[in-house]
């Protein structure tokens, strides 16, 4: 796989993300992330204290094994690894707690757009994503890597998407530095279908690097 998703296999990618994570066994409520994300007609501007990284930046791959997102009060200490299920859709966590690397994507710090995805709700409880949309424009997203380093990344929009019009190229699209994306769901849940409306989209590019003294 390439250091972004083949565009062959981005179809079944975008069905996936934009489904699974809106079905949680029992429906649960709506929760924060869905009624303050702002819509794909209002994004979050960026911001020149977030600057683009140099294409030279780009850390050699490495696996991420946790996530911290202080501004939102995320902290996880390992990631699950999600790949694409047998029925063509992205596996996701089995709980609310945790979060996941899509690992057909660039490992977080690479060049391209890296994916962690999580439930905004699972079951009633509230999800490890569920105030994503809360991020603003500077906020940083911290992520621990197999080599020992820390990949810090600073945010620069958070969108909310219609499942239907989930912007497959500007999420999954080549980037010309390491850059990350924060996935959940979002919007009304539907009881009927078990589904959310809406996908929230957190964008962020890589600003610096912290490695471990040997």
């Amino acid at each position: 796989m390439t250091r972004t998703l083949r565009r062959a296999g981005l179809a079944a990618v975008l069905l996936a993300l934009v489904t699974a994570c809106a079905a949680p066994p029992v429906p649960g409520p709506v929760g924060r992330a869905a009624t303050s994300a702002a819509t794909s007609a209002t994004p979050a501007a960026p911001v020149a204290s977030v600057p683009p990284p140099a294409p030279d930046a780009a850390l050699a791959p490495s696996a991420p094994v946790g996530i911290a997102v202080p501004a939102i009060g995320v902290r996880v200490e390992s990631l699950l690894a999600l790949g694409i299920a047998g029925d063509g859709e992205l596996e996701v966590p089995p709980d609310a707690a945790s979060a996941g690397w899509f690992t057909l994507g660039p490992t977080p710090g690479a060049r391209g757009p890296a994916v962690i995805a999580g439930h905004v709700d699972y079951a009633g409880v509230p999800g490890v994503f569920h105030r994503l949309a809360e991020l603003a424009p500077g906020d940083e997203v911290s992520v621990p890597r197999a080599d020992g380093s820390r990949a810090v990344f600073g945010t620069y929009r958070v969108d909310r998407y219609a499942k239907s019009e989930f912007p497959t190229e500007r999420v999954y699209g080549d980037t010309g530095g390491p850059e990350l994306r924060l996935i959940t769901c979002g919007g009304a849940f539907d009881t009927r279908s078990g589904h959310y409306s809406d996908n929230v989209v957190a964008y962020a590019r890589l600003v610096g690097v912290v490695r471990e003294r040997g």
